[in-house]
């Protein structure tokens, strides 16, 4: 039987690249004369390359759902329907932590598999505050007495203020002609500039993985985080000095934690593989719940798959991350995914940024959100 070699590529975090090794070490042992090496590429270029950069060099890649509408318009990536593992989507999309597994599908193909499950959630320390607020309003006051911290990078200033916007149920990008209804833009990019005012300077230089270094290695450190797309890996022993408590994210009055940005990350195949059979077999295993609550999870993983998130073991070791954000994770906002939208995404953070702090009014600011939204919809 002839050797066969995948090549995969995913992103440089101990999150996403551990239990990549892990799971195709242990497949290679299930399956002798498969190998799978993984490579990886920082966090920000895991968001920006295009798909069809790396569909040519990788068998299998490890993708944000975002990028499906550019696939299904350019054919880089296998459908994984209809090829002999029917029954197996059934069972995945049953097992879907709220619409992870649905944000691979777009126009009524699959394009990935969801094998990590996140979406902004709150975080804090423990041992500097009690509990986390559950509504917007005590965030903000807990902001304004200079103990809060969360990532305001420009895709992560975008995401909460999508967030926000979905949490008070305001439509965004439905409207062909506008990003967000005027005065809907207005109020929620204004609650958002309220928030940022309060904030130490350095959370504009912070992604979530910077803003959860700053919380669990230093000692001074803000008490709590009320958006930042959760990580499993600072709630577990060991990690960090101050290990984290991950709670639902606040909303507006009763609203709860629902709108947040689903992110997470989907295993995708390439088109252009010569071992589809190969590849295809892992990737549903990888995604499977045997592996997602075994050694996906030990391995450092934070699946997608919700049978883990209901697994006791899986609680005990990352202080329950799963129970406590469950909520905020299956009331998650599917975002955008038309043929161009990565262009707004890659675009529009800067202009949220600039108005959060102060340079650019915000009437000016939603004038270049809406004209950004026209020229990526076009």
């Amino acid at each position: 039987m002839a050797e066969i070699t995948l090549r995969g590529m995913t992103w440089d975090h101990a999150r996403g690249y551990d239990p990549m090794v892990a799971t195709a070490q242990e497949w290679a042992r299930r399956n002798p004369g498969v190998t799978i090496t993984w490579e990886k590429r920082s966090l920000q270029a895991f968001a920006d390359r295009p798909i069809r950069e790396m569909a040519d060099t990788y068998d299998l890649m490890v993708i944000d759902h975002p990028h499906v509408g550019e696939v299904a318009a350019e054919g880089n990536l296998l459908s994984l329907d209809g090829r002999g593992h029917d029954d197996d989507l059934a069972v995945l999309a049953a097992q879907s932590l709220g619409r992870s597994h649905d944000s691979y599908n777009f126009e009524g193909r699959q394009w990935g598999l969801a094998i990590d499950a996140a979406t902004p959630v709150a975080a804090f320390r423990p041992d500097l505050q009690e509990a986390a607020p559950t509504r917007w309003e005590d965030a903000l006051a807990l902001a304004a007495q200079g103990r809060v911290a969360f990532a305001l990078v420009p895709i992560n200033a975008l995401m909460t203020l999508f967030g926000l916007a979905r949490n008070l149920g305001y439509p965004v990008a439905e409207d062909p002609e506008r990003l967000m209804a005027r005065d809907h833009g207005a109020h929620v990019l204004g609650a958002l500039r309220e928030m940022a005012g309060h904030l130490n300077p350095r959370c504009f230089q912070c992604d979530p993985i910077a803003i959860y270094d700053w919380m669990g290695f230093e000692a001074d450190a803000p008490a709590y985080s009320p958006f930042g797309y959760g990580y499993t890996n600072y709630s577990r022993d060991g990690y960090c000095p101050h290990p984290l408590v991950f709670a639902d994210a606040p909303g507006f009055g009763e609203n709860g934690p629902r709108g947040t940005v689903l992110g997470g990350t989907g295993i995708a195949v390439s088109a252009f593989t010569r071992h589809p059979e190969a590849a295809l077999d892992y990737a549903f295993w990888i995604a499977g719940a045997e592996c997602q609550k075994g050694l996906f999870f030990e391995a450092g993983g934070q699946p997608g798959n919700a049978v883990a998130w209901d697994d006791p073991a899986c609680n005990a070791a990352c202080r329950d991350f799963f129970a406590n954000t469950r909520k905020t994770h299956e009331t998650a906002w599917l975002r955008p995914r038309y043929n161009g939208y990565m262009a707004l995404q890659d675009r529009a953070g800067d202009v949220v940024q600039a108005c959060l702090k102060g340079e650019v009014p915000e009437a000016e600011t939603l004038d270049a959100l809406d004209q950004l939204y026209r020229e990526t919809r076009a």
